[in-house]
C-alpha cells in the first residue's frame, strides 16, 4: 500500500530535521541536539503531525518562533522551516549578523526567490557568516495534513483564500485564472511532482495518474450549514476543535462558590486526537449515539481490569488485610497472574488516559446536542435535504424557544431556503423572517443566499441530497441504561443511511467516466497534452482508481467523511480530501453575513 500523504509528510518533515539527510533507521545512536526555528505557517504544519516527544526524539531541545526574542546559543545548530517572506527573510539575516548559532540549515515551506536568496547571501557575506549557512533547501510542504487522506492549505492568512474573499463582488478574474499554466508548470518541476517517484498510486496502479478534481464550494452551500450526527463533524461543530486538538473548559467540582464570592474560573483543557488513538481511529466518522456505548463499554472494559489487580493484590497480601492461608498452588498461580497484570500497566494507564479523554470530550458534545436539541435538526434537515415527508413544520422549530441557538435556527432555515424547488412567497418569507428575527437571528447571511440563489445555475433539484433520510431507533437498550456516563434520554438514536453527498457524487461521476448532465459539461484539462485547449483535449476512457478532490472556498468534516464512506465501499480505490480552509457552520455563516451585509 502506498504511503498516506500524511505518512509522506511527516517522513520529509523528520527528514529535514535530520539536516535533510534520511534518518538512520538504527536509532541507538545518540542523535544531534539542535534548535528548530519555525514561524507560525511552519508551527501549524509541524503540530499535527510530530508531538513534542517525537521532536525531543530526533535532538529538538527547542523549538522557538522565529519572531520571539531568542537569546543566543553559539554552540548549536539551529534548523529554520519558514515562510520566504520577507519579514522572515530580514529576520534570518538578522540573526545571521548577531551570530546566533553555530550553524544554520535553512528549510523554506515554499520555493524561495532568487532576489531573496541573494538577500541571504549579502548578508552572510557583510557577517562573516558564509561558511555557517550549511543548507538552503525548499521543502513544498505548503500545506497541513489533517488525516492520513485530508489536507488543507492554510491556517495563517486563510481570509486570502476564503469563501468571502473569492465570493466578493469586487474580484479580479485575473486573481482567479492561471490554472491551466500552473499544472503544466507542476508537471514540468522534477522536485515537486505527483506524477513522480512514489505517488499516490504506487504498486499496481503506478502507470496510471491520478484524477484531480477542482470543485467550488458554490456547488453544495447547505452541507456545511448541515447539523451533523457523527463524532468528529461534531466535536468540530460544537467545541474548539482546531488543528486535530479539541479545547474545553473542565469541570471544577459540582461545590457551589459562597455566596457573594466570585465565580471559579474555569480552567482550560485540551485534548490531542491522534492518529496513534485506536478509540478515534476506529469511531471518528461513526453516528454519536453508537460512540458513546463504545466510551462506556470501554470504561465497564477498564473498570473490570483494574478490578482484577486490585483483586490479585488483595489475595497476595500486597493490599489490606491477609485473607487466610493461601496454598503454594494458588500461591504461584496468583504470582504469575499478578507479575501479568502489573506488566501490562503503562497499557491500561494509557488506555485508561484515552478513556477520561473521550468520555470528557463525549460529555461536553452531549451537553450540546441536548441542550439544543440538536438531534431534532439533523434528523430535520436530513429530512428537507432528501425531500423527505416532513412530520412538523419549520416555523413550529424556529419558535421553539427550548430548540437551539438563533444560529441553529438560521441555519436550519437557510437549508431550507438552498434545498427548496422554488424560494417561498414574499408572504411566508416575511413570516420566517419575523420569526427568525423574534429569536435574535442576523439575516444577512439570508441577504447572500438570496442573491446567490438567484443568479446561480447550481441551485439543489430533488436529487442533489441523494435520498438520505434517518432512521429512528428505540431508547439506548445494551449499556445506555441507569448506571451509564451517558445519560442519553430524550435523545433520539438516529441511524445514518449511506448517501453520496453532492462532491461525492460528482467524484463518482469522474472517476468512473459516467454521462451525467450534472458533469457533462465540466472543463478537462491534461497537462501532459503540450497544445490545445480543453474542449480538444481526448478524456481518459479507464476509470480511474485515485482521485484528489480539491474544493476551493473551503471544506468540512461532513463533506470529508462521506467521501471516506464512499471509498469504503469501493475495494482498491484510493481519494484524497483538500479544501483552502476548513470551516464548521458557525465560521461559515459568519462568512456569509460579511457578504450579506448592505
Amino acid at each position: 500500500m502506498a504511503a498516506s500523504v500524511r505518512e509522506k509528510q511527516a517522513a520529509a518533515l523528520k527528514r529535514m530535521l535530520n539536516f535533510n539527510t534520511s534518518p538512520l533507521k538504527n536509532t541507538a545512536a545518540e542523535p544531534v541536539w539542535k534548535v528548530l526555528i519555525y514561524d507560525r505557517f511552519g508551527q501549524d504544519i509541524i503540530s499535527p503531525l510530530l508531538a513534542v516527544k517525537e521532536l525531543r526524539d530526533m535532538g529538538i531541545t527547542l523549538h522557538l518562533l522565529l519572531h520571539s526574542d531568542r537569546d543566543p546559543i553559539p554552540d548549536v545548530p539551529a534548523i529554520y522551516f519558514v515562510m520566504p517572506t520577507e519579514e522572515n527573510i530580514d529576520r534570518i539575516c538578522q540573526d545571521l549578523r548577531n551570530q546566533l548559532y553555530e550553524s544554520y540549515y535553512l528549510n523554506f515551506i515554499s520555493a524561495i526567490s532568487r532576489s531573496k536568496l541573494e538577500d541571504i547571501a549579502s548578508a552572510a557575506l557583510s557577517a562573516n557568516a558564509v561558511t555557517q549557512v550549511t543548507k538552503v533547501f525548499d521543502q513544498y510542504l505548503n500545506f497541513i495534513t489533517l488525516e492520513d487522506d485530508m489536507f488543507i492549505l492554510c491556517n495563517q492568512n486563510k481570509e486570502l483564500i476564503s469563501y468571502h474573499a473569492i465570493n466578493k463582488p469586487d474580484i479580479m478574474d485575473t486573481e482567479m485564472e492561471k490554472l491551466d499554466k500552473k499544472l503544466r508548470e507542476n508537471l514540468r518541476d522534477a522536485r515537486n511532482s505527483l506524477f513522480t517517484g512514489d505517488n499516490m498510486g504506487a504498486g499496481q496502479f503506478s502507470f496510471q495518474r491520478p484524477l484531480f478534481v477542482l470543485a467550488d464550494r458554490n456547488l453544495d452551500l447547505a452541507t456545511p450549514l448541515h447539523h451533523t450526527w457523527t463524532y468528529q463533524a461534531l466535536i468540530h461543530d460544537v467545541l474548539d476543535f482546531h488543528l486535530n486538538r479539541v479545547s474545553m473548559d473542565e469541570s471544577v467540582g459540582s461545590e457551589a462558590s459562597p455566596s457573594g464570592a466570585r465565580p471559579k474560573k474555569k480552567n482550560k483543557k485540551s485534548y490531542d486526537l491522534t492518529a496513534a488513538d485506536k478509540f478515534w481511529q476506529k469511531h471518528k466518522g461513526s453516528p454519536f449515539p453508537e460512540v458513546a456505548e463504545s466510551v462506556q463499554e470501554e470504561l465497564d472494559t477498564y473498570r473490570a481490569q483494574e478490578d482484577e489487580v486490585k483483586r490479585l493484590k488483595s489475595i497476595m497480601g500486597l493490599e489490606g488485610e491477609d485473607e487466610g492461608p493461601i496454598s503454594s498452588i494458588s500461591m504461584s498461580d496468583n504470582t504469575a497472574k499478578l507479575t501479568s497484570a502489573v506488566s501490562s500497566l503503562p497499557e491500561l494507564l494509557e488506555k485508561k488516559r484515552l478513556i477520561d479523554l473521550h468520555t470528557n470530550v463525549a460529555t461536553a458534545v452531549l451537553d450540546h446536542i441536548k441542550s439544543r436539541k440538536l438531534d431534532v435538526y439533523f434528523e430535520y434537515e436530513e429530512k428537507l435535504m432528501s425531500k423527505s415527508t416532513l412530520e412538523k413544520s419549520l416555523l413550529d422549530i424556529i419558535s421553539d424557544p427550548d430548540a437551539g441557538t438563533p444560529e441553529d435556527k438560521m441555519r436550519l432555515f437557510l437549508i431550507f431556503y438552498i434545498t427548496a424547488l422554488q424560494p417561498p412567497s414574499e408572504t411566508d418569507l416575511d413570516q420566517y423572517k419575523k420569526a427568525l428575527l423574534e429569536t435574535g437571528c442576523d439575516l444577512s447571511s439570508l441577504n447572500y443566499i438570496k442573491q446567490w440563489k438567484a443568479f446561480t445555475k447550481i441551485a439543489a433539484t430533488p436529487s442533489n441530497y441523494g435520498n438520505s433520510g434517518v432512521k429512528p431507533m428505540g431508547l439506548f437498550s445494551r449499556v445506555m441504561n441507569s448506571g451509564s456516563q451517558f445519560v442519553m434520554e430524550g435523545v433520539k438514536h438516529l441511524v445514518l443511511k449511506q448517501h453520496n453527498l453532492p462532491v461525492t457524487r460528482i467524484l463518482d461521476n469522474l472517476m468512473e467516466m459516467k454521462s451525467n448532465p450534472e458533469t457533462d459539461d465540466y472543463r478537462y484539462f491534461d497537462p501532459k497534452m503540450l497544445r490545445g485547449s480543453e474542449s480538444s483535449t481526448p478524456r481518459n476512457k479507464n476509470p480511474f482508481q485515485e482521485a484528489i478532490v480539491f474544493v476551493v472556498g473551503g471544506g468540512n468534516y461532513i463533506e470529508y467523511q462521506n467521501l471516506v464512506d464512499y471509498t469504503k465501499a469501493k475495494p482498491g480505490k484510493r481519494v484524497l480530501y483538500g479544501c483552502s480552509e476548513l470551516f464548521n457552520a458557525g465560521q461559515f455563516i459568519k462568512q456569509l453575513s460579511s457578504l450579506g451585509q448592505k
